[in-house]
């Protein structure tokens, strides 16, 4: 039984490692009160997972009927999880109020105001007899903001109570960061933004090299050496030098020269660009945090959150520290948006995503 004013939402996110879906299912009010109740984590199959790789930078979107076939085909999936979901936390909701459907980034680029994620709200409402909330970032982009992250105002609710300031790190496909500090004021104080490259250079590099999907636990970065002289030069780009909000596609960074660089060595080197990138970060935020936690599945890669700690010179660790689930953080956050999106209450902050003013976004879909 939830209380007046509660919500029971589920949060679907497929994220920029194109590895599945996670769902999540989260008790909240759309402000201070979050808790979460279950995840879970369903994997795309391998042939899923290429046809999908096909149509990132696709900017034609559902205009392209291959997109839009796929759309609809992702869409059902999204409902098929759905539905085992809710068999999955049986008793724990007696009833689910909205889903906060994410749906897949094909396009992003908020420069030319544009960005692109596939997933049919009104198809996935009807299908669930659920009310939808889709298209979370449209409205964000075409008023001058980046569009991501969009996930720091759910860090924020969930890091109430911790020691500031703190940052939340984020290695799914792409990095971002959340700052969260207290001002003279004693009001939290947020800055969030696109850290760079995550999981996908490296995941992309196993896939071409050794036709694995991503590096285990980091094993093979860990058997390499970096080439300290490729780290710099992937660093010296524009991105890593521009103040935030900042956000970036997943292609920005798809080009790394590698050429003649053993597969033990590659996956080392961007490795070390990952953990880089992150901790430069640190630069362009008011205050060095007191702990730096990480979300996502970067998380479990050991050679990549040791360079991080190595770097950082601040204590670093997982989410699983806090009692948070580092799997099923994201998919909590949009659950958590769409309740907000539903009450008319930002998603989206100038130190978020460099939008003017905090504003709300979302699409709402009703069953049919």
């Amino acid at each position: 039984m939830k209380e007046a004013g509660m919500y029971h939402a589920i949060g679907l996110m497929s994220g920029t490692s194109m590895d599945g879906v996670d769902a999540a299912l989260v008790e909240t009010d759309g402000g201070t009160h979050v808790r979460a109740l279950s995840t879970m984590t369903v994997p795309y199959d391998a042939p899923f997972r290429a046809r999908l790789r096909k149509y990132l930078g696709n900017q034609s979107g559902t205009s392209d009927p291959e997109v839009a076939a796929f759309e609809r085909e992702l869409t059902e999936l999204h409902a098929e999880i759905v539905q085992k979901f809710i068999e999955h936390v049986n008793g724990l909701a007696p009833s689910i109020d909205l889903i906060g459907f994410h749906g897949q980034t094909i396009w992003h680029q908020p420069k030319k105001r544009a960005t692109i994620q596939i997933g049919d709200g009104a198809l996935l409402a009807r299908m669930t007899k659920i009310p939808v909330v889709n298209d979370f970032r449209t409205a964000d982009v075409k008023a001058g903001g980046n569009g991501a992250p969009l996930v720091p105002l759910y860090h924020r609710a969930l890091a109430a109570d911790l020691p500031k300031p703190v940052a939340i790190v984020n290695i799914g496909g792409l990095s971002n960061i959340t700052w969260i500090g207290n001002d003279k004021d004693g009001e939290e104080n947020i800055v969030a933004f696109d850290s760079g490259p995550g999981n996908a250079l490296i995941d992309d590099w196993m896939l071409h090299r050794i036709g694995q999907a991503y590096d285990e636990f980091g094993a093979l970065a860990a058997a390499g050496r970096a080439n300290e002289k490729l780290v710099t030069r992937f660093l010296a780009q524009a991105f890593f030098k521009r103040k935030p909000p900042k956000s970036v596609d997943r292609n920005a960074f798809r080009h790394v020269d590698l050429e003649g660089v053993t597969a033990a060595d590659g996956a080392a080197t961007l490795t070390l660009i990952t953990a880089k990138a992150i901790v430069k970060a640190l630069d362009f935020v008011p205050q060095k945090p007191l702990n730096l936690y990480v979300t996502g599945g970067g998380r479990l890669n050991r050679t990549l959150m040791r360079f991080i700690a190595e770097l950082a010179e601040v204590p670093v660790g997982p989410v699983e520290e806090l009692g948070w689930s580092g799997d099923g953080l994201e998919a909590e956050a949009f659950a958590y948006l769409a309740v907000r999106s539903r009450l008319g209450l930002p998603i989206s902050m100038p130190a978020t995503t460099g939008v003017p003013k905090p504003m709300t976004g979302g699409k709402l879909h009703q069953p049919e």
